[in-house]
Formats: C-alpha cells, structure tokens, sequence
C-alpha cells in the first residue's frame, strides 16, 4: 500500500475478522474494509484495484463465519518465529482482534461474566501498559499463566473466540446460530 496507508498485516487481518465476527449484529463490509488496507480507514488512492485482495478477504471472512457460527476449530493465521515467545507469535492475531473491538464495540458493551475469561486470556497477552481500556479485567489477566508452547497459544485463540461466540452469537436448540440482523 502507498504510504501513509498503514494495512494490517496478514496475522492481525484474521484476528480483526474474527473479532468483527463475534459482534452480536452482523458489521456491513463497507464499514470494516477500509480499516484492513488501513488502520486510519483512510480512503484508497484512485485507481488502486483491490479487487482481488478484497475477493480474499471476503472468502476468508465467510470460512470464519462458518467456523465461528458452527463452534467448529479454525487454523488462525499466525507464523511461527524462530526463537520467539508464544506470546510473540499470536500477539499480531489479538492485536488486529483488539483493533476489531476497539472499532466496532457491541460485544464489549454486553454484560455478561461470561466473557471476562476468554477476554482476559487473550489480552494477558498485552504488555501490562497497553491494557489501560480493559482495567476491569486485570486481576483475572495478572492470574493468567502464560502459554508454554505455541500450540498452547493457538489453541487458546480459537477456545476463547468460541466461548465469546456462545455468548454474542448463541446458537438455538438443534444447532443454528442466531445472529441478529444489522440495524439500519
């Protein structure tokens, strides 16, 4: 992208999708794509096709959805580095994840205990400083043990979106989620 656009990178594009995905009303497209080719969401420079770009975020998108509205595991798009931390590893999948909420706040706004765990855990992640907007939740990330492995990180990434699911997206007796429709 030509500067000063700053994209997500591909780690934090699947945790912003996941993140959008999980709000209790479905987010139009026309509000969440422009903050993927840039975090500002400014406006693209003329000319510039994304289609091909936006035809995979779009299939990407529609895999999460499925995963997400059937409880179903999902390979969260993180890269393995070489003598890093598993913290390291996922911490640009639960940045763009945070960004997500950060942007579209309607699971943050629901009250309900349920989601203080699996937010906690995936912002333990954070360095301590950074966590000044979920201070509600830090004695229970300050008792969080961070990963041993990565897999143990990976894992919890996809736990805790399905645990934030059954509460923003519960699904009806025989399976089928329910999602709210998007107010006008």
């Amino acid at each position: 992208m030509p500067a000063p656009l700053e994209p997500l990178d591909i780690c934090a594009v699947d945790g912003f999708l996941v993140g959008l995905l999980l709000q209790p009303h479905p987010v139009p497209a026309s509000r969440w794509q422009p903050r993927i080719f840039d975090a500002d969401g400014r406006p693209l420079p003329a000319g510039l096709d994304m289609r091909p770009a936006t035809e995979l975020l779009l299939r990407r998108h529609a895999e999460l959805e499925h995963a997400l509205a059937n409880r179903q595991w999902f390979d969260p798009w993180v890269f393995e580095l070489d003598d890093a931390e598993p913290s390291e590893v996922v911490l640009p999948w639960i940045a763009g994840f945070a960004a997500a909420l950060d942007q579209f706040g309607a699971l943050l706004a629901l009250d309900d205990a349920r989601l203080r765990e699996p937010l906690a855990t995936l912002y333990a992640h954070f360095d301590p400083d950074d966590l000044e907007d979920v201070a509600d939740l830090q004695d229970l990330i300050d008792e969080i043990e961070p990963p041993e492995t990565l897999a143990d990180a990976v894992e919890d990434l996809v736990r805790c979106s399905l645990l934030l699911a059954d509460v923003s997206r519960p699904q009806r007796p025989g399976g089928a989620p329910q999602r709210k429709r998007a107010r006008p």
